[in-house]
């Protein structure tokens, strides 16, 4: 037996406006073209969702796949436990420079990553309020290396600025560095983890733009 009575696409536009996602988002996070969602939805194409388009799709919204599509699900004799609902973290573009500097300023979304929306709940972050950028260079390492993907979370900016690793722009170079309060009252230091790379001691706050604090990091084992 298929489906609830509402046409899938109709379903899946509603859960879109009432979420606030977007096609492109949504598309991403199934790994397709980012005009995947809106083709379903506007012109029919494809006729009805892959399966596990549907699957991924159900689990994110938190409704059952027959909404979508599915088949409807037959009454379980257990209970059966429900799967974490995962949020799509835009991956940008750019990278920010753990060397001299980076002047790449474009900020275009080139893919998602998805979270347990309650590990982010966990981090203390805001989902539509965090990005995954890439580290360039090696100035932070140990602590970040050449390639790590880090999250950073937007809300954390110069209202809150505390001792952290942040992302900032310093003389209109992107880069991620370690902040250090103090001790001269309103000024702060730009570090480098790694000794081999330059610090910047006491600077006013004016001359930097803080675009968020660091509060994860992965990378690739070789």
């Amino acid at each position: 037996m298929i489906g609830n009575g509402e046409d899938p696409r109709i379903a899946l536009e509603r859960l879109i406006a009432e979420r606030g996602e977007n096609y492109a988002d949504l598309s991403r996070l199934l790994k397709r073209n980012p005009a995947y969602i809106q083709q379903f939805i506007k012109r029919g194409t494809p006729r009805k969702l892959d399966e596990e388009d549907r699957r991924v799709l159900a689990r994110y919204f938190g409704v059952a796949e027959d909404l979508l599509g599915g088949p409807v699900a037959r009454a379980a004799p257990v209970k059966t436990r429900s799967l974490p609902a995962v949020v799509p973290v835009p991956r940008l573009s750019l990278g920010a420079s753990a060397g001299s500097g980076s002047l790449d300023e474009d900020e275009r979304t080139t893919g998602v990553m998805a979270f347990d929306a309650g590990w982010l709940r966990h981090l203390g972050v805001r989902p539509q309020k965090v990005s995954i950028i890439r580290v360039d260079g090696e100035s932070m390492a140990p602590t970040l290396n050449d390639g790590d993907e880090i999250m950073v979370d937007h809300d954390d900016d110069a209202i809150r600025l505390r001792d952290g690793v942040y992302v900032l722009r310093l003389d209109g170079m992107l880069m991620v560095k370690r902040v250090a309060m103090g001790p001269r009252r309103g000024l702060f230091s730009v570090l480098s983890d790694n000794p081999h790379y330059p610090d910047w001691i006491d600077i006013d706050p004016a001359l930097v733009a803080i675009v968020g604090r660091v509060v994860w990091t992965g990378r690739r084992l070789i």
